[in-house]
């Protein structure tokens, strides 16, 4: 027997005309009818259902739905539920068991078809309730993407960011109230964006295009030095890019950037996908380590300041990787990170200094693990000629955690 009593029905722009027989039998059936005022005016008044529209904050309406378990409840949604839409928050609150839904074409399969992109070549984010910031992540060559907009005038703000990042050349198209009635195309170049706002409903598609000049930065590990603002305290390069090879950033996994100096390290481990909280205890380099998320693409990086290890204690869970690229040497602290890292999780640290390096010898002996010495030297002007500058040596421990 099912335990299903959740239903979601996705609905287009062509309103009940659209919605399958099986979704019209669970928008029938239903004791309980949620969704928005445009959603819910679609609904004949003589249906007997309660009805419901969403509250602010998200919670509240999660929590009228969970005082009707058991009833037949069924929330009305636009187009597909399940990209960037209440069937994600409603499965992971409910679980998936609990619910049945009927998704009708989304917005970013109706661009796709207009447009003619193959959908898995095109990068799909939404800037609904989201920083514009976020944007900046996505953008290099050639990258093709789907945005779900905030309003009307979220066109001429992405326009606005392209322009700012060197990708004034990229083309956009603006495609509202996609397979409905009151569907309109149209399209400009990012620089020089003049287009009079239209509707709120609307997605935008990118054809990102470089202008000469630009600074590409890449989604890989190691990006340029001078791409952060720092106050010294950075992880060069090199050193990061051999640093995150050992972290293994992934999507959707968590690190933990302890002594985080401006950011670096978890900057760049949720630009390839993951979440990351970074810990560090001067106010000063806080405000750099925010300055650089939010340029960088990865506003929503957590930041706890304080010092460690005392300061983990604020933050939640068992992280997948912590990175110690400062204080090793204070009381615990490598026991600390130890203990809150997560079963099969890997720990890595960075130390120049000898005090450093007899810690993570003796860690070594302890954990296993493996040590390295890693040693970088940059050509520089030397008078009229060039020679190596060496950076100063990095003795690097890395180890997983048993399960």
């Amino acid at each position: 027997m099912s335990d299903a009593w959740l239903s979601i029905v996705g609905i287009g722009e062509d309103g009940l005309d659209g919605v399958p027989p099986a979704g019209r039998a669970l928008i029938d059936g239903a004791e309980v009818l949620l969704g928005g005022k445009r959603h819910l005016a679609m609904i004949p008044e003589t249906h007997p259902a309660e009805r419901l529209t969403w509250r602010v904050p998200l919670t509240d309406t999660v929590g009228d739905i969970a005082e009707r378990k058991g009833k037949a409840v069924c929330v009305l949604a636009t187009g597909d539920p399940m990209s960037y839409g209440i069937g994600v928050t409603l499965g992971r609150e409910f679980g998936r068991e609990a619910l049945t839904v009927l998704p009708a074409p989304g917005a970013f399969s109706l661009a796709a078809a207009r447009l003619g992109w193959p959908l898995e070549d095109v990068t799909r984010m939404t800037l609904h309730g989201r920083p514009l910031s976020l944007l900046a992540a996505q953008i290099e060559p050639g990258a093709k993407l789907f945005i779900l907009s905030e309003n009307a005038r979220t066109p001429a703000e992405v326009a606005g960011l392209l322009t700012a990042e060197g990708y004034g050349a990229s083309r956009i198209w603006v495609l509202e109230h996609l397979g409905g009635a009151k569907e309109r195309i149209f399209d400009g170049t990012a620089r020089g964006w003049d287009a009079a706002p239209g509707a709120d409903l609307n997605t935008i598609a990118v054809d990102c295009r470089a202008e000469p000049g630009t600074r590409i930065l890449y989604r890989g590990p190691g990006l340029p030095d001078d791409a952060f603002h720092h106050d010294g305290q950075l992880t060069k390069r090199e050193v990061r890019a051999a640093t995150l090879a050992k972290l293994m950033p992934r999507r959707g996994a968590t690190l933990w950037d302890v002594g985080a100096g401006c950011g670096s390290i978890a900057i760049e481990w949720m630009r390839a996908g993951g979440h990351a909280v970074a810990f560090e205890r001067d106010k000063t380099r806080c405000r750099l380590i925010a300055r650089n998320a939010a340029t960088l693409g990865v506003p929503h990086l957590d930041l706890i300041e304080g010092p460690a290890p005392d300061a983990l204690d604020e933050a939640d869970g068992a992280p997948d990787a912590i990175f110690i690229g400062g204080g090793l040497t204070g009381p615990d602290m490598a026991a600390r990170c130890w203990d809150r890292l997560a079963p099969g999780g890997v720990l890595v640290a960075n130390v120049v200094t000898l005090e450093g390096e007899a810690i993570l010898t003796r860690l070594q002996s302890d954990w296993g693990g493996e040590l390295a010495r890693i040693a970088v030297s940059r050509m520089e002007p030397v008078g009229p000629y060039r020679g190596w500058k060496p950076l100063m040596t990095v003795t690097q421990f890395s180890v997983r955690k048993p399960v």
